[in-house]
């Protein structure tokens, strides 16, 4: 075989097995793909709450808290919004209120536990399937926050809330006082478990009677 020939033979070769190994490396017919990674995605764990209901009444805030002084000044969360309870703390609740991080802050401590007061103000019972059924002008001053002549108990305190318990009225006692802002009390009589009047300063009255459309 002259050398030339040897030289073309040897070349042919080289130019096969390089071929070979590039088309294993590629993962060819004849050649082994890499195995691909598999990715699991990592869950955040759901929140756990203690409590779950809906608000019992219109609940005035600031800024992120709700206070059992429920002061009528302020803008409130509508009766029936949902509520739950993550945390509670000594006097403070922390809750997301209708997806919202809020916190429930008891500042009349003595008068009463912060469990109690939450089973008062965080019901099992959307409270906007009573209020459905209610006369029309009971419904829009109960929606606006106010009171009207003739109203219940418990409309009265779907419109407002609860009285301080600091007061140490009796829920069926012959009259509630509410704060319009810390300075500024007004007084609710009943007759026959009715509002049969609202007294107080002028200004203030006139901020929490309903007066219609």
């Amino acid at each position: 075989m002259s050398q030339t020939s040897i030289f073309g033979y040897f070349r042919r070769s080289t130019a096969a097995f390089l071929a070979a190994l590039l088309t294993a490396c590629a993962g060819g017919p004849g050649g082994t793909q890499p195995e691909s990674e598999s990715v699991v995605p990592v869950r955040a764990a759901p929140t756990t709450y203690i409590q779950s209901g809906y608000a019992c009444c219109n609940l005035r805030y600031d800024g992120d808290q709700i206070k059992d002084s429920n002061l009528g000044q302020l803008p409130f969360i509508a009766a029936g919004t949902p509520v739950r309870v993550k945390t509670i703390d000594d006097h403070v609740a922390q809750v997301d209120i209708d997806g919202r991080p809020m916190r429930l802050v008891l500042e009349n401590r003595g008068a009463e536990t912060i469990q109690k007061w939450l089973a008062r103000i965080v019901v099992s019972e959307d409270p906007r399937t009573r209020l459905a059924v209610y006369p029309p002008a009971v419904r829009d001053a109960i929606r606006a926050g106010k009171l009207a002549k003739g109203m219940t108990r418990e409309q009265v305190i779907m419109a407002v809330g609860y009285p301080q318990t600091s007061d140490k009225l009796p829920l069926d006692g012959p009259h509630w006082r509410y704060w319009w802002s810390g300075f500024s009390p007004y007084y609710v009589y009943w007759s026959r478990d009715k509002v049969s009047r609202i007294d107080g300063q002028g200004e203030v009255v006139g901020n929490v009677i309903f007066k219609g459309r």
